[in-house]
């Protein structure tokens, strides 16, 4: 049943709360599985060094992001982190907050920054929609109900831009590994 819901839950997040306009919607591929760093066309995305841990202290990653081939194709639209009932969920990254509720029984907050926003959830809402928030500044308390890690408490924070869904963890540091050419001489 939960993987019924997931992809169900985040196509109700991307149509409530839709993101900024796409240049070219017909262009974009939606099998593009390679969304995993955040884009540099001179927008205002949001950069490592703007960026928090939604948690503290520093969580393990429970699930890591597993893009959908399609629009609504299995996969895993963000990251699961190890949490328990009451922690504190802070922003992430500044920006303002673009919906604070219950979407199919669970808490949700969303953060809006520029071309991207960030999602939280199971989240207990402690901010109010319209208010500008700062990195790290707190939002809500982690639900344990509706947690991806039942009978743990877990928060599944989210990265879109637009509709394209990206790794959140690319934000902190801690995004997958990526190879660099060999440079002869160096060393």
């Amino acid at each position: 049943m939960t993987t019924a819901v997931v992809p169900l839950l985040s196509l109700v997040l991307t149509l409530v709360v839709p993101g900024p306009p796409s240049p070219d919607r017909g262009a974009q591929a939606s099998s593009d599985r390679s969304a995993h760093a955040l884009p540099s066309q001179g927008r205002s995305a949001p950069s490592q060094a703007q960026a928090v841990w939604p948690l503290r202290p520093t969580p393990a990653v429970v699930s890591r992001f597993d893009p959908p081939q399609s629009r609504y194709g299995a996969g895993h639209r963000g990251v699961d982190l190890a949490g328990r009932p009451g922690q504190a969920v802070r922003a992430a990254v500044a920006g303002r907050v673009s919906f604070a509720g219950s979407i199919a029984g669970r808490g949700v907050v969303v953060v809006s920054h520029g071309a991207t926003r960030t999602t939280y959830e199971p989240v207990t809402a402690e901010v109010m929609v319209g208010a500008q928030v700062a990195a790290g500044e707190r939002i809500g308390t982690l639900q344990r109900g509706g947690s991806h890690c039942l009978p743990a408490a877990c928060l599944h924070w989210g990265l879109l831009q637009g509709e394209t869904y990206l790794d959140p963890l690319t934000l902190v540091g801690a995004g997958p590994v990526r190879l660099l050419p060999f440079l002869e001489g160096a060393g």
